[in-house]
């Protein structure tokens, strides 16, 4: 039962999606230079999976492959694969238990075996191991010799032995966990005391998805300097970090939705910093790109679409009830490269998609029936691949870092219906890939781009027939917004305000909005500029209908316009967004707008006020310009604690990407930490202003709800490294 319960949730909810399938197998077997059947990643390009590649076909119930993955340095006739290593099959392996001091322990049950591909295939005798316990040690004796580890709980069964893999090891058992913690979560993974302990499949998750990681191994790098380099990315030690911290959390913390099913519409904001490459792989310039969401026809002749969306379901088996979440995020994406002799190149690229692969998830704390509060939706998250064809003559491959999704729940609606919101923002990277075709398969070639991203994620519980008289009212907003090209050719801009609804008829209402503004712009010179200023305006917000498979129906889509003819299916000129089913949460993003392409917040009074005891995790994109550079600084684990009446203090860890312009080079992410003290000010309706006491740094917005959501825009106009962005902060339950 053991294996059986395992199998069925690594391969059910904790899913890493595999790298082509049977047709891409099968066309391995005409590649040279590959050990048999075996995929390898490098050439193995394919949607609907992430970055790593997977060889568990044929593999029997209880074995996993083995696959050794070495730094170029030694191995350098091995097999190319991605990430700068070389496959090749080890000369030795061992298979041991082993603990936080990483001491060889008594045996596991096993054998070890010869595939016909030619790589070692271990079989466990007790079912697969779950748990950090059991490792797999691998060892090559080319060019002086390296020896890694991984642990052996994959839940692709294909283990890969590589300096991702052995980071994991030896960072998290031989450095972060103490004796209490390793035995805490090796406690979940037995279930002592008769719980049921989901966070045991936290290792199956982890194990995996580090081989997603788009992060190239430096070349002529030993193993000291390849485990370096990984220390180094901040995205990356970071992401380790936080799914050990995740898999410390006891059996009280796994809760799960209320409904079996909960489906979500959607708004998504990229914004991003990152560079241009040439053929030899040197930068070529640094690049901003701003990707809002939008629907996609899938038809192209507006009979069916697909919307922006977040699922979360409850998923019940052998007893266990576990929430499930999956993401599909069609986007547009525009960008501006900035080169070295202050040239700007603006682009409007293909329809793409933010999609993250179906997987298990955590509630914390547990919610009763009797006790329904908010919570945090805690996940470590894989992205697919995509594949774009901007020419006849040109393939584009886009592959994604998987990130750890700290989300913001609202208490369930009642014990049948899960809460109204989810609300994250997070720091993912990835590439741009061109493609070439080998056979039936997709080959990498050249990195035509490496780009960081900083992603908001609003997610509004979808309306069985939304009625937009909730809309009506007031409203506090911020939104960002940039704008490329011209003779302003890039230029970021931030409001704070009011949004006042008129009454709705027709499905449709007039919006005036009111908002001070902040802008941070680069002349066509390269010269940099700030202003303030103000914004009025009178829109249109207009219920939008979606068409689906039962029909078409208000579901709480909404479009935002100057005047809204006609925008059930045809582009508005402000934007399209969404509702929460009450109406006091409003999200939109902008596209193509006046102001540019962003997001746009609003919400409704708060019901009740701010707390000098709460605590709140702040996350969110902070973006500066010089003469000089580029910067993008993602807050990541962030709190906002507010100390008395008039005092709060910000302490966070942020992710910095730096572009520097004379030599096109952009280096990141780099960790760092900000401590600010504020004193703020609020107001009846629910406005917030923060001021610094020791910096430039100005926070303004909104708190809405419970006193549980903030929203603020960022405001510093000093004269060296002016700044501007949005933050969200949301309660953290104690």
């Amino acid at each position: 039962m053991r294996f059986k319960l395992a199998s069925l949730l690594s391969t059910s909810l904790l899913i890493a999606a595999c790298g082509g399938g049977d047709r891409a197998i099968d066309g391995a077997r005409n590649i040279p230079n590959r050990f048999g059947s075996t995929i390898n990643a490098l050439d193995d390009f394919s949607t609907g999976s992430t970055g790593d590649s997977s060889n568990a076909k044929g593999l029997k119930a209880n074995e996993v492959r083995v696959t050794m993955e070495v730094p170029v340095n030694f191995a350098p006739n091995g097999e190319p694969t991605r990430r700068n290593l070389r496959i090749v099959v080890p000369d030795r392996i061992q298979v041991y238990r082993t603990n936080h001091s990483l001491q060889k322990l008594n045996d596991v049950e096993h054998t070890i075996d010869t595939g016909e591909d030619g790589h070692f295939i271990v079989d466990f005798k007790n079912g697969l191991p779950i748990g950090p316990d059991v490792v797999i040690e691998a060892t090559w004796n080319g060019n002086g010799g390296i020896t890694m580890k991984a642990l052996a709980a994959d839940s692709d069964r294909d283990v890969k032995v590589n300096p991702f893999s052995h980071y994991v090891v030896e960072e998290v058992l031989g450095n972060k966990y103490q004796a209490n913690d390793f035995q805490t979560v090796m406690d979940c993974v037995n279930d002592t005391g008769g719980g049921l302990c989901l966070n045991k499949y936290v290792w199956s998750t982890l194990a995996d998805q580090v081989h997603d990681f788009e992060i190239d191994i430096p070349s002529g790098a030993n193993l000291a300097t390849a485990l370096d380099s990984l220390k180094n990315r901040a995205d990356f030690a970071t992401y380790v970090d936080d799914l050990a911290d995740y898999a410390l959390l006891n059996e009280s913390a796994a809760g799960s939705i209320k409904a079996s099913s909960a489906d979500y519409n959607s708004v998504y904001f990229g914004l991003e910093l990152g560079e241009t490459l040439q053929s030899d792989g040197a930068p070529s310039a640094g690049q901003w790109g701003l990707r809002t969401t939008q629907e996609e026809d899938l038809t192209d002749n507006g009979k069916a679409f697909l919307y922006p969306a977040l699922t979360l379901t409850t998923f019940d088996a052998f007893g266990l009830s576990v929430t499930s979440l999956a993401t599909d995020m069609p986007y547009d994406r525009q960008t501006v490269t900035h080169t070295p002799d202050n040239r700007f190149i603006t682009e409007i690229w293909l329809p793409n998609s933010h999609s993250s692969s179906p997987g298990a998830a955590t509630l914390t704390p547990k919610s009763s029936a009797d006790d329904l509060k908010p919570a945090r939706l805690l996940a470590g998250r894989a992205l697919y691949q995509t594949i774009t064809y901007p020419s006849d003559s040109q393939t584009v491959g886009w592959t994604r870092n998987p990130y750890y999704f700290d989300a913001f729940t609202t208490k369930p609606i009642n014990t049948k219906t899960g809460p109204d919101r989810v609300l994250a923002s997070y720091f993912t990277a990835g590439k741009a890939i061109s493609l070439s075709t080998q056979g039936n398969q997709l080959k990498r070639s050249n990195t035509l781009e490496n780009h960081y991203l900083s992603a908001f994620e609003l997610h509004l519980l979808r309306s069985d027939n939304f009625d937009l008289a909730k809309v009506e009212g007031d409203f506090n907003v911020v939104y960002l917004a940039g704008s490329f090209g011209g003779d302003t050719p890039v230029a970021f801009e931030t409001g704070t305000g009011t949004l006042n609804a008129g009454s709705a008829s027709d499905n449709e209402l007039s919006a005036g909005i009111t908002a001070s503004t902040f802008t941070i712009s680069r002349s066509s010179s390269g010269t940099t500029s700030t202003a303030p200023g103000t914004e009025i305006r009178s829109l249109s917000i207009a219920n939008r209908r979606s068409k689906l498979s039962t029909g078409s129906r208000f579901m709480g889509r909404l479009s935002l316009c100057s005047t809204c003819p006609d925008t059930d299916y045809t582009k508005p000129d402000f934007g399209q967004g969404a509702a929460s089913p009450d109406g006091s949460l409003l999200a939109f993003n902008l596209d193509d707008s006046s102001w540019g392409d962003g997001l746009l917040i609003a919400g409704k009074a708060p019901l009740a006020s701010l707390q000098s005891d709460n605590r709140y995790r702040v996350q969110g994109a902070l973006l500066s310009m010089s003469g000089s550079a580029n910067e993008l600084q993602q807050l990541n684990g962030g709190a906002l604690t507010f100390t008395s009446n008039t005092t709060a203090q910000l302490t966070a860890k942020q992710f910095n990407v730096s572009h520097s312009v004379s030599d096109a080079q952009v280096n990141g992410p780099e960790g760092s930490e900000i401590t600010e003290t504020f004193t703020y000010t609020t107001t009846p309706n629910g406005q917030l202003s923060l001021m610094s006491t020791t910096s430039g740094l100005e926070l303004d917005g909104f708190y809405t709800g419970e006193a549980d959501q903030i929203f603020l825009t960022v405001k510093d106009s000093s004269a060296s490294t002016p700044r501007t962005g949005l933050l969200i902060a949301t309660l953290i339950p104690e």
